[in-house]
């Protein structure tokens, strides 16, 4: 006999009725799961264009919501607040594209020739495994026979569509103006969305919860937003700054600096790259070996100060994220939305870890995002 049968007896005694237990909770076939993730994965795959402006939107809506909030004690209402901030960082972004244009075309027409003439450096500083490697030819010819395999000749046809090239344009500035205007309506109108979707929850007490969910996240989400913009922004700008002390022109340090101020924002990638192109930057600006390997040094200087002091000590561990599900996460945004997803993975991975650890039962998703 268990233990509940002496329950079920006495309440049959006194003739109590027990209330039916609950059904158990069904669970989705395995393979639906699968079939569902490839169905979402492929919805955010194909509406990219739908997506993409909307995401960014939101981002920028949150890396100004911080300064909205300082606009409001200052008695500036919410819609003259985010209207300055949006004319300024038009301004601020038409500016910087101006100094910007000159150098990055002229980087990009002489890209070619200046790596052409990398060849006698790096000659000079593999010239131990050069001479390595001509000894083992030597020896291959002396072993081998003396026949020439047939050459192959290798025809590329280069498909240039003027139809691509001429809707293009317009395509980019109407997603442009659709990020601008949905970052406006977003600063303005979010609360007001916020509130209203609230008030369609049945009762009181779930709204007051839902209520404290919503201004968490939004509260902690924007300022780690706001937070590492700044951040990556002074980094670029510190690295501009050494660049045109080491004789880089200054349109073309800040270049550079921009290049790494958007680098940062996808970890381990971004400094990657950040590095493999201050070293052909070093290599193309100077002649000595020494003095070529600066920027490259100064940037992992300024990454590893960055990464492993300065962001931890002002975010805390609270937003600490395992770099195994970060270099998953830079897989597969960057692979579903190319560079746009590698520069929103990071902060849409943060808003998924503070979403699960608020809500009852999936704390421990959110610690295996630690």
């Amino acid at each position: 006999m268990n233990a509940q049968e002496p329950i079920h007896a006495n309440a049959a005694a006194s003739g109590e009725s027990l209330p039916p237990a609950p059904p158990p909770r069904p669970r989705a076939p395995t393979a639906l799961v699968v079939l569902a993730t490839l169905a979402v994965g492929y919805t955010l795959w194909a509406a990219q264009a739908l997506l993409l402006p909307i995401l960014l939107a939101m981002f920028f809506a949150l890396v100004g919501n911080p300064i909205l909030r300082g606009l409001r004690r200052l008695w500036i209402p919410r819609f003259i607040g985010a209207l300055l901030l949006l004319l300024f960082g038009l301004a601020a972004a038409v500016m910087l594209g101006r100094q910007l244009i000159v150098p990055a075309s002229e980087w990009i027409q002489q890209a070619p020739k200046e790596l052409r003439l990398l060849a006698p450096k790096i000659k000079q500083m593999t010239q131990p495994m050069q001479q390595a490697n001509q000894a083992a030819q030597t020896f291959a010819q002396v072993t081998t026979s003396d026949r020439k395999p047939p050459k192959v000749q290798v025809v590329t046809i280069q498909d240039a569509d003027p139809w691509k090239s001429l809707t293009a344009t317009p395509k980019m500035l109407a997603s442009v103006l659709a990020v601008v205007l949905l970052t406006f309506f977003f600063m303005v109108f979010g609360e007001n969305l916020q509130r209203n979707a609230i008030a369609l929850l049945p009762t009181r007490q779930r709204k007051k919860i839902t209520v404290g969910i919503l201004q968490a996240i939004e509260r902690e989400i924007s300022r780690y937003v706001f937070t590492i913009t700044v951040i990556n922004t002074a980094v670029g700008m510190i690295l501009a700054g050494a660049l045109h002390w080491l004789g880089v022109e200054l349109p073309e340090a800040l270049l550079w600096g921009t290049l790494a101020a958007l680098l940062n924002f996808a970890p381990y990638v971004g400094p990657l790259i950040g590095v493999v192109l201050m070293l052909l930057m070093g290599f193309i600006t100077y002649d000595e070996i020494g003095p070529s390997l600066l920027p490259a040094a100064i940037y992992l200087g300024l990454h590893t100060l960055e990464g492993q002091l300065i962001t931890p000590i002002i975010l805390g561990r609270h937003m600490a994220l395992s770099p195994l599900i970060l270099i998953l996460a830079l897989m597969l945004f960057g692979w579903l939305w190319g560079i746009i997803g590698l520069l929103l993975a990071v902060p849409l991975l943060v808003c998924v870890k503070l979403v699960l650890a608020r809500i009852e039962g999936l704390e421990g998703w959110a610690r295996l995002l630690e």
